[in-house]
């Protein structure tokens, strides 16, 4: 592969990141400053403020290893399916009903 073709594609990565950095940095600038201090007695931020709030959500919510988000755990997704999958179709109507039994209050509709 040609050494220019990798250097602006590396090029045009780090400025999509910085671009894509930055855009999530106004917006959460600009729903802080308009939101949270509509709502609480707190200062308006900086777009600098609003970049190391972002990092520090990431920190404490989404962790530091891996990327945002590939490290979620879906285990509980695969077990119910194969519970599912392993129930008669008795069984199964058996957990239908009871489910709508359970939400009905929000089935039910004014006619």
């Amino acid at each position: 592969m040609n050494k220019k073709f990798w250097m602006k594609k590396i090029i045009g990565c780090i400025i999509m990141v910085a671009a894509i950095a930055s855009l999530l940095s106004l917006l959460v600038m600009y729903l802080w400053n308009h939101v949270v201090t509509a709502l609480f007695t707190v200062p308006a931020i900086s777009f600098w403020q609003a970049a190391g709030l972002l990092i520090l959500c990431k920190i404490l919510f989404g962790g530091i290893r891996g990327g945002w988000g590939k490290h979620r755990d879906h285990s509980w997704k695969k077990e119910l399916k194969e519970k599912w999958h392993g129930m008669t179709p008795e069984e199964r109507e058996k957990v239908k009903q009871e489910w709508r039994n359970r939400c009905q209050m929000w089935g039910k509709r004014e006619e």
